[in-house]
C-alpha cells in the first residue's frame, strides 16, 4: 500500500475506536468536552507514532488516552478548579455514544452521576485502575502495563477505590425504568404540592442533595444532608415566581429523561435546557439528588435533546 492508502486505512482503526476511547476518557475527567479534547490528543499522537511498530493498537491507544488523562487530572489548574468544591461531572442524555460500554451493572454504574462524583475522593491512579477493570474489564496485568505499575499496586488501588466508594454507596440493584418514573413522578407532584411531608415520605432516612446553585453561579456546591432540608429546598425550588421565570428566559417545561443511565427531570425553555435534576433510587425511595445549571455543563446534553425530537412533558408550563 502506498503512504495515503496507509494512512485512511490506520485512521479508520483509530475511528473505530473513537467512542470507546472517549468513554473511558469521560468516566476518568467527568466532562465530555475534555474527553474530547483527550481523544483528540491520542490521534495526533496515533499520527505521529510508527504506528508499524505498534502491535496491539487498542492497547496502544488505551495507554495514551489513560496518561493524557491522568496528566490532566494531576494539573495544577484542575486539582484548583476541582478542590474548590464547585466541580460536578457533565450530564449525558441516554444513548450519547460517551456512556457505552453499557453491558453489566458494573459499567452502568461506574458512568453514573453518583460514581463520577464519588470519585472525586480517589487519586488519579485510583481513578484510573476503577474504571479500567470496573468499566473496561481489564485483568491487572493489563493495567499495570497501562499505568507502568504492578500488578501487586493495581490490585491495592483497586481495593481501595472500592472501599471509598462503597463507604459512601453501597453496593445494591438496579431499578426497572417503570419503577424509577413512577418514584420520579410523585416526587414532582408532592414537590409542587406544597407540602414538604409528601416529599419527605419519598426519600430515604440518609438522603442527601447537591447543586450546583440556580443558573450555576454558585462559588461551591450547594449541599443538604437530611431528608427535612432536602423536602425545604426543593419546595422552594419548585415554586415558579416571576423572578425565575425571568431568569430562566420563560416559562419552563419538565420532562421525564435518562441521563447517564439514571432517572432525571429536565427543564427546557424552548429548545434550550437550563436545567437538570438527576435521582439515585434505593429501596423504592430517593438516596440523593443532583442539580446542575451551569450552561457549561448543559451544552452537550442541550444538543442531544434538540435532535432527541419533543415528547410529552410532565408539566407543560412551570
Amino acid at each position: 500500500m502506498d503512504s495515503i492508502t496507509v494512512d485512511r486505512f490506520d485512521t479508520g482503526r483509530f475511528e473505530a475506536g473513537r467512542n470507546r476511547l472517549a468513554s473511558l476518557a469521560y468516566r476518568l475527567l467527568g466532562s465530555a468536552t475534555d474527553a474530547e479534547d483527550a481523544v483528540q490528543d491520542a490521534f495526533l499522537a496515533w499520527q505521529a507514532a510508527d504506528r508499524q511498530q505498534i502491535e496491539v493498537p487498542e492497547a496502544w491507544l488505551t495507554k495514551v488516552v489513560t496518561n493524557l488523562c491522568l496528566d490532566r487530572l494531576r494539573s495544577a489548574q484542575v486539582r484548583r478548579e476541582r478542590t474548590v468544591g464547585a466541580w460536578l461531572p457533565e450530564p449525558l442524555l441516554g444513548g450519547d455514544p460517551i456512556l457505552g460500554p453499557a453491558d453489566t451493572f458494573e459499567q452502568r454504574e461506574s458512568v453514573s452521576l453518583a460514581v463520577l462524583t464519588l470519585m472525586e475522593r480517589l487519586s488519579p491512579v485510583e481513578r484510573a485502575v476503577y474504571v479500567l477493570r470496573e468499566a473496561f474489564s481489564y485483568g491487572h496485568a493489563e493495567i499495570a502495563g497501562i499505568l507502568d505499575i504492578n500488578e501487586s499496586a493495581s490490585q491495592q488501588h483497586l481495593h481501595r477505590a472500592r472501599r471509598r466508594i462503597t463507604a459512601v454507596r453501597p453496593g445494591g440493584s438496579e431499578v426497572d425504568p417503570a419503577s424509577a418514573r413512577r418514584i420520579v413522578e410523585e416526587f414532582l407532584a408532592a414537590a409542587v404540592s406544597g407540602r414538604t411531608d409528601r416529599l419527605v415520605a419519598l426519600l430515604t432516612d440518609d438522603a442527601t442533595a447537591i447543586s450546583d446553585g440556580a443558573g450555576g453561579q454558585a462559588e461551591k456546591l450547594l449541599r443538604y444532608d437530611t431528608p427535612q432540608r432536602v423536602a425545604a429546598v426543593v419546595r422552594t425550588g419548585f415554586r415558579p415566581t416571576p423572578a425565575k421565570h425571568r431568569l430562566a428566559g420563560g416559562t419552563s417545561a419538565l420532562h421525564y429523561a435518562l441521563l447517564n443511565g439514571a432517572p432525571a427531570i429536565l427543564f427546557v425553555v424552548g429548545d434550550q435546557v437550563i436545567g437538570s435534576m438527576t435521582f439515585d433510587i434505593a429501596d423504592g425511595k430517593i438516596a440523593s439528588m443532583c442539580g446542575i445549571a451551569a450552561p457549561t455543563r448543559l451544552a452537550r446534553l442541550t444538543e442531544a435533546w434538540r435532535q432527541h425530537g419533543p415528547d410529552t412533558p410532565l408539566i407543560p408550563r412551570w
